[in-house]
């Protein structure tokens, strides 16, 4: 289904700006369309004069629909939609009594010009299927007095307001919690899911007739509260905006709410607002727990952290006391294999998330085999390309295989006196993690064979590429003549 940007560029004449503002009204169409109980369509003016393209749809909520298919893309010619003719071309709402029959179901159809800097860039038809039809309650004619007034001001060119969208992701809906309040931010109407979510703060009357910003704020201590200007502004329907606020203590120990408002001027002036409402209470507790518990796994990581660098100081302590040189070597060598397991984890509790950046990671450990990798040749390591973020159970693994291949070169490459490079190089093919560590020393012995090598630490890394990361090592000729170990695994 194409976009409503694209649809415009390729249909009409419309400017970048007039999209902008419909993508902003569009935004707005969940709302308008539950007022309503009607589906909405933003019908876009062809650039030759011939018709309409359906640029956008939305259903409703809170009624049945007018529309079983998708229409948006299609294209309907002058005369078909006489009420979209007449709402564009007079630059008003336009209705008629008489409902349209759209596969055996009555259909009211009401025409809205959408106005921005005085011009009529388009219109809205809503369309309301009058199957099963009754007598509206309090509720609904609330809800389609608000509508009616949004309408208004759609074609006035009042609304959408420029910047008014919420920066919460879980912003009110209709149903969540309506109300209406008067020019002077006192309750018209309020629906039962707002009358509850006012209970939970600690109201023991009605709402109705009560000025909304008074009794929040005797509801609501200054601590859980915006600013005495935003809760003016939002309670008293006086500006396009989002506020949360909540209460702690008492009737309403906990309560967590996100407030919405929008002002209401149909014919021009303000006459109140809309006010939506919704309890998140339960999503704020889960964010808390989220937040609490990546606090744990953080604190867990580096407490683990300083048990192996306690665990690596006592193995090190314990090849110093030793004669054997062949036992001290292979303690040095379990006291880097811990050191790289705990550099992980101390990058695992510094991090938000349950991913690591690897190329810090891979810096640390080059410089380790740098200040303490070989004792009879000096080497240096260079990192080329980038890991990218990697998941943590990951990381751990592939530090230990990069650590040991990167020991293993500087050890085993390069004779007693002797200097060299090694190069780190790691590159991302699609969903595939290519590492590939070189050398520039004396190659491998002849005759090596990978499946018959007694090393353990080859035969370390070998479990670790092949079991733990489900990928391939091989081990052959770099192009500098010495050793290439090469790494394939899947990232994702």
């Amino acid at each position: 289904m194409a976009s409503l940007s694209a649809i415009a560029k390729r249909h009409t004449d419309l400017d970048d700006a007039d999209i902008a503002w419909l993508q902003l009204l569009q935004a707005d169409w969940q709302v308008i369309a539950d007022l309503s109980f009607a589906d909405l369509v933003l019908w876009l003016p062809d650039r030759q004069g011939k018709g309409f393209w359906a640029g956008g749809q939305m259903r409703p909520t809170t009624g049945p629909t007018a529309y079983v298919d998708d229409i948006v893309g299609s294209f309907v010619a002058t005369g078909r939609r006489p009420l979209v003719d007449a709402a564009f071309e007079l630059g008003r709402i336009a209705r008629e009594g008489d409902p349209e029959w759209r596969d055996e179901v009555p259909v009211r159809v009401e025409a809205i010009p959408v106005r921005r800097d005085g011009r009529v860039i388009a219109v809205i038809s809503r369309n309301t299927n009058l199957l099963g039809i009754r007598t509206p309650s309090r509720l609904e004619i609330n809800y389609l007095q608000t509508a009616s007034d949004l309408a208004n001001m759609i074609a006035l060119g009042l609304f959408p307001n420029p910047g008014q969208r919420s920066d919460h992701a879980d912003s009110p809906r209709v149903g969540d919690g309506f109300l209406r309040v008067d020019a002077a931010g006192r309750v018209v109407y309020a629906s039962p899911n707002a009358l509850s979510v006012y209970r939970k703060l600690g109201l023991a009357g009605d709402l109705a007739g009560q000025p909304l910003t008074d009794l929040t704020r005797d509801l609501v201590p200054p601590k859980w509260r915006p600013d005495e200007e935003t809760l003016s502004a939002v309670l008293g329907g006086r500006a396009h905006r989002d506020t949360e606020l909540g209460s702690s203590g008492g009737p309403g120990e906990g309560v967590a709410l996100i407030v919405r408002s929008i002002p209401l001027r149909p014919k021009g002036d303000h006459i109140g607002g809309m006010i939506l409402l919704r309890d998140v209470t339960d999503l704020r507790r889960r964010d808390r727990e989220l937040v609490s518990k990546d606090a744990t796994i953080r604190e867990i990581h580096h407490r683990v952290k300083n048990n192996l660098q306690t665990v690596a100081a006592l193995l090190r302590m314990q090849a110093r006391r030793i004669d054997s040189v062949e036992a001290a070597a292979a303690l040095e060598e379990a006291v880097r294999r811990v050191g790289s397991i705990a550099i992980v984890h101390e990058t695992l509790s510094q991090a938000v998330e349950e991913k690591v950046d690897f190329d810090d990671i891979a810096d640390r450990l080059a410089r380790l085999v740098t200040d303490v990798g070989s004792t009879t040749a000096q080497v240096s390591v260079r990192r080329e390309g980038t890991f990218g973020a990697l998941d943590s159970e990951m990381a751990t693994p592939l530090a230990m295989v990069v650590m040991e291949l990167m020991q293993n070169a500087a050890e085993h490459g390069y004779q007693t006196g002797g200097s060299g490079e090694i190069v780190l190089r790691a590159e991302r093919h699609g969903a595939v993690l290519e590492v590939a560590i070189e050398d520039d020393g004396q190659g491998l012995p002849e005759g090596f064979d990978l499946d018959s090598s007694s090393s353990l630490g080859l035969s370390i890394v070998r479990t670790l590429v092949e079991s733990e990361l489900g990928g391939h090592l091989a081990l052959g000729h770099s192009p500098t003549g010495g050793t290439r170990a090469g790494i394939s695994i899947a990232v994702e």
